[in-house]
């Protein structure tokens, strides 16, 4: 059976992405190369869409919620809606991906430490080959450390988890393929 891949951008919304910061706007920059690749390439391409609840910056229908302009879907890609950092909790991402027959995620998008990482596991637990886009997820300083460094922790934990079959891989753009 051929590997079928998709490309993953998680929370790629308003409220999470401002081009002010030199490290979200460098991954929103690397998210646009990505999907020119994987659109020329015809790769399926999922947004996953966090709905927070009233008054939280991603509040459905808010400015916040709407996916940054830089990286806005086409008519041809899909939107998944969530509400948890695990994208596929109560989601209908893992049918969707059943229903295109793929077997690859590509992952990219915010928070490292929450959304992307928790989706990560749970994609390797669901038996998807899992390639974290290492320069391609980001999140905000936390008062204990700074983006960069949550971003690198991520990079090294994701890639020493233990999975018999199915190991989270950790490459940079540059060693993408679709």
């Amino acid at each position: 059976m051929a590997v079928q891949t998709a490309l993953l951008l998680i929370d790629v919304q308003n409220g999470l992405f401002d081009e002010v910061y030199e490290e979200e706007a460098a991954v929103l920059y690397i998210l646009v190369e990505l999907l020119e690749r994987a659109r020329n390439q015809q790769v399926p391409i999922l947004y996953i869409q966090h709905g927070g609840g009233s008054g939280h910056p991603l509040e459905p229908g808010t400015p916040g919620w709407q996916i940054h302009p830089l990286v806005a879907p086409h008519s041809e890609d899909i939107i998944v809606h969530k509400s948890a950092s695990d994208a596929f909790y109560e989601s209908s991402l893992h049918d969707t991906l059943q229903s295109l027959g793929v077997t690859r995620l590509v992952v990219t998008g915010a928070q490292t430490e929450y959304c992307v990482d928790a989706t990560c596991r749970r994609a390797a637990s669901l038996n998807y080959d899992v390639y974290l886009v290492a320069d391609g997820h980001t999140t905000s300083d936390n008062g204990k450390l700074t983006t960069a460094q949550i971003v690198a922790h991520h990079n090294h934990l994701l890639a020493q988890l233990a999975h018999p079959t199915h190991p989270i891989r950790v490459l940079p753009t540059t060693d993408i393929a679709f």
